[in-house]
């Protein structure tokens, strides 16, 4: 009894010196509670290991939530890692971090092992709460506040269209939207990144929302105050006035608001006109949002803010910033044309924060359970990557085909269309692996039915047949929409997984007479085994290879408010669609993903989505930009986008090459007129951007976007379209070698150039130039008619013309040629680029040579990745890895032994070696001559170059 009595004593002692009355220690990491009776602030603070760099934080105002992540991995528990109590504070220490959290008021700060600090919160623990219930479910609105030091940069929160690349003092919001996606992760330079697990609509930066101009004082252009003179002119002309009136507000952004228009009022070739003066409440820098369409132009103190287009339909938005002194008046002028409908305008804008705030990593969400995140440490933003990934699960290797180019028009209205234009390639040699069948393809009236109009495509499966029998693959496009009239729809609606908000609205879509349809319920299991059940019946069993997941937004009703989307999609299988707003694609990819592995795990699922979320790649998913418009600003866009979106944790994103909506002057344009010549090289300077991305895709509305019906044979356009077609063929072994290491580095292709030389202060902000894998130097040229543009070269290494060989020191910026048929293209110094043969199709020659292509100045590697190229053998270990080196004190390359075996392995190849130096100035060539040639059987072998 008594020995009982003193293991009963030792244990409470215990108890009392290990743990305070205000924490715990619990299997995976601490809790504080906090002393706290109010129901907006924290109650109880948790951290928990996940791995020695990932540290994950949540935050309560009430009790912990039980709800697993969407998105986050279930990880092996890790056991390495101490607590140990100091005044007011614990300090949670892994081999890699050390976390500390304040006992008195749930304040969090991240060091390294030696106590430097990496993140931390805002002082006071920087957490908000505000209690709401929505549909009878209960949460709150949550903010989350840490510091920032002032040479910090940020990067990645999806892929939005305002052109900006670091997004340090900036403000975005994440929803999702046609060419906007939405993830809540982002990277810093400080080599940390932070995953926020909340679906719900986000901001990022300031908190409030945009204001309509109303909160100036404003004055028309007569100088009365009031308002600003709108001027409503028929067919352009300024003496044919519909109305002019006085208007407080710029605000036609949406269904809702655009009744807000003249009564009656002929858009087509009409101009609008505003124009006055604002007068400020506050001096500092006040942050104007554009929401436009149509042709759009905001002039503030004579000066040009914003200059703009837009297809009707689609809006987009820009982004601008006036410094304005407290009651002095700055004149303002919005000219739009709405280029034909209906269209949408609005001028919003932030008065102003001071600038510590703003400069601050903030992030608000409109309804979680709790604060909810995860701290992700590395000694490069490669390893943050990796812990990402990690944390959210890998991207697979993607079939080689997809590394190809693709063919697509909106659309291919017949199968003889299809068909013929992939015939057109493979006469005229022009390499492609994948053709896409756009929407539209069932009877007018069965959208979702997955039946084919047989007046216009008599054989599928033949069609199918046939793009295979021409060494091609065919991707379809498969949206989540039923019309009601479909059985799919009814069999749907049988188990209570259609959104029945759009068929009770009678909300009619823009097809022939207009069908009322709606989308099903992606976050019901069930729902998702059916939709795959589906489309395995009517589309897999035809052989498709790909699928295209349009509107994933979902898109239920475009150009609605954010409230009504809301509603559309409520209430959803998991609970309201506040709550999980920004996560349809992410549950509708899985059905996909995980339908086709378990009805088929030989063949790699390929996914193509219009919109994304954090854990997307997991399911062999790659997101494209959305229907952008033909135009040089939207192409420009397109760079930071991309570059964003691959440090957003998912590196498989593409676009459509000359822009998916085109303008009229473009559509109308003759041969020999100026629009033609700027139609031609937008897509001809496109294209050479389009090249050096993950995926190799064109698409667009008409004209049609095939080479040949962009120009003729003989014209500079077709035949610079060509060569980098041919050139991405060429780069085949190194991008399918990146594809590779995807999957077992959780490598990123698109790279920024912070994320290889971060250490140069001057590439924080560098978002139009980029590298694609570790050796190439992509500088696009975006600007109409320009023969050259700026490059920075970073410092601390050297760096080749890729066409000419020429050298240049690191460390300055050079203005580089760029003639109408090359795009700036540099090697950094200490490389090694293999490249293959001249190929039709990726699959084809498979036994080629390979040409590597070393570049002196530096020590080099390259690890040459193969595997079967369509199944996930390589999972099961069954794939090569030839690590090849240069010792540039030596002039020794030496090729490793084979690593690894597959099926239909090549066992023996040639090798050619062309060498480029300062001294040995050489240049890509189409027909190189080899410096070495090696018969390489799978053994070592070492040359001297």
């Amino acid at each position: 009894m008594m020995t009982k009595k003193l293991i009963c004593l030792s244990a409470f002692l215990f108890t009392l010196i290990s743990c305070s009355p205000s924490w715990e220690k619990t299997s995976d990491g601490i809790v504080v509670k906090l002393s706290s009776k109010n129901s907006r602030t924290t109650k109880a603070v948790r951290l928990q290991v996940i791995t020695p760099e990932i540290i994950r934080v949540t935050a309560t105002p009430k009790a912990f939530s039980a709800e697993e992540s969407l998105v986050a991995q279930k990880l092996p528990p890790v056991s390495d890692w101490v607590v140990q109590e100091e005044e007011g504070q614990l300090v949670l220490e892994t081999a890699s971090l050390k976390a500390y959290v304040s006992t008195v008021n749930g304040e969090v700060r991240f060091t390294d092992k030696e106590g430097n600090i990496i993140l931390k919160e805002n002082n006071g623990g920087g957490k908000s709460f505000t209690p709401i219930t929505v549909d009878g479910t209960p949460g709150y609105e949550i903010s989350q506040v840490f510091e920032s030091p002032a040479d910090e940069a940020f990067y990645g929160l999806g892929q939005h269209q305002a052109d900006e690349f670091n997004y340090k003092g900036k403000n975005e919001i994440l929803f999702q939207y046609n060419t906007k996606v939405a993830i809540p992760f982002l990277m810093s330079n400080k080599n940390y990144g932070i995953y926020w697990d909340n679906y719900s609509v986000t901001k990022f930066g300031d908190p409030r929302d945009y204001e309509q101009l109303s909160q100036f004082k404003l004055y028309n252009k007569k100088g009365e105050e009031g308002g600003l003179t709108a001027t409503y002119l028929i067919n352009s002309d300024p003496n044919n006035i519909y109305v002019e009136r006085t208007e407080n507000k710029i605000d036609y952004e949406n269904l809702e608001t655009i009744s807000q228009f003249p009564e009656n009022f002929p858009f087509n070739n009409a101009t609008i006109l505003w124009e006055g003066d604002l007068q400020a409440k506050e001096s500092g820098a006040h942050r104007f949002l554009l929401y436009y369409a149509g042709y759009t132009k905001v002039w503030v103190d004579g000066k040009l803010m914003a200059d703009r287009w837009r297809t009707a339909w689609n809006p987009s938005v820009a982004k601008f910033s006036v410094n304005m002194e407290a009651g002095k008046r700055h004149h303002i002028k919005v000219e739009w044309q709405p280029d034909g409908g209906v269209s949408y305008l609005g001028l919003k804008a932030l008065s102003p924060v001071d600038n510590m705030e703003q400069n601050k990593l903030a992030l608000h969400s409109e309804m979680g359970d709790q604060i909810d995140y995860y701290f992700i440490k590395g000694e490069s933003m490669d390893d943050v990557m990796k812990g990402y990934r990690t944390l959210t699960g890998k991207a697979q290797v993607m079939p080689k085909w997809s590394m190809g180019f693709w063919q697509s028009r909106e659309r291919y209205k017949t199968q003889d269309e299809l068909l013929g234009a992939l015939s057109e390639f493979r006469k005229r040699q022009i390499p492609i692996d994948n053709i896409v069948l756009d929407w539209s393809y069932w009877p007018e009236d069965a959208w979702g039915s997955h039946a084919f109009d047989a007046a216009r495509f008599p054989d599928p499966k033949g069609m199918v047949d046939e793009v295979h029998n021409q060494n091609a693959k065919i991707m379809i496009s498969v949206w989540p929409k039923f019309y009601a009239t479909t059985e799919h729809y009814k069999e749907f609606d049988r188990k209570g997984w259609m959104y029945q908000r759009a068929t009770n609205d009678s909300i009619r879509d823009w097809i022939g007479q207009g069908y009322i349809g709606s989308f099903y319920d992606a976050y019901s299991q069930g729902a998702r085994d059916l939709f795959w059940d589906q489309m395995k019946e009517h589309l897999y069993s035809k052989g498709f290879d790909a699928w295209w997941m349009d509107a994933s937004e979902p898109d239920i009703l475009s150009n609605a408010s954010i409230g009504y989307r809301k509603e559309l999609m409520n209430p959803t299988a998991m609970g309201p669609s506040t709550k999980y707003f920004n996560t349809y694609a992410l549950m509708n990819a899985m059905a996909i993903y995980n339908g086709q592995r378990e009805a088929d795990n030989d063949t790699r699922v390929f996914l193509l989505t219009r919109s994304g979320f954090s854990g997307l790649q997991k399911y062999g998913a790659v997101t494209w930009s959305g229907d952008i418009g033909t135009c040089w600003e939207d192409y420009k866009a397109q760079i930071p986008a991309g570059l964003n979106h691959s440090m957003s944790g998912n590196p498989y994103w593409t676009m459509d090459i000359g822009g998916f909506c085109v303008q009229k002057r473009f559509e109308n344009a003759k041969e020999g007129s100026p629009d033609m010549d700027e139609w031609r090289e937008l897509n001809a300077r496109w294209t050479q951007f389009g090249a050096f991305v993950p995926l190799f895709r064109s698409h667009g509305q008409y004209p049609f976007r095939e080479i040949y019906n962009i120009a003729p044979e003989s014209h500079k356009t077709y035949q610079t379209i060509l060569y980098y077609n041919k050139l991405r063929y060429r780069l085949m072994p190194y991008i399918y070698s990146m594809n590779g290491a995807v999957y077992f580095d959780d490598y990123t292709i698109m790279r920024p150039m912070v994320m290889d030389f971060g250490y140069d202060m001057k590439v924080n902000d560098l978002g139009d130039q980029y590298m694609f894998g570790s050796s190439l130097l992509v500088a696009p040229v975006y600007e109409y008619q320009a023969r050259s543009r700026e490059v920075y070269l970073p410092k601390k290494t050297g760096w080749y013309d890729f066409y000419t060989g020429a050298y240049f020191e690191g460390g300055k910026s050079i203005t580089a040629d760029a003639p109408y048929e090359r795009m700036p293209l540099f090697v950094k110094a200490g490389s090694i680029i293999p490249m293959g043969e001249a190929i039709q199709y990726t699959s084809e020659k498979p036994d080629m040579a390979i040409t590597l292509y070393v570049y002196a100045g530096a020590d080099a590697k390259f690890t040459l990745y193969e595997d079967e190229g369509t199944n996930y053998d390589y999972e099961k270990g069954k794939y090569t890895n030839i690590s090849i080196s240069y010792n540039d004190k030596t002039k020794e390359l030496t090729i490793a032994d084979r690593k690894g075996e597959f099926d239909e392995m090549i066992k023996e190849r040639v090798i050619e070696v062309v060498y480029i130096s300062q001294n040995k100035v050489k240049g890509f060539d189409l027909k190189p001559v080899p410096d070495v040639t090696i018969k390489y059987d799978g053994t070592t072998k070492t040359v001297q170059l």
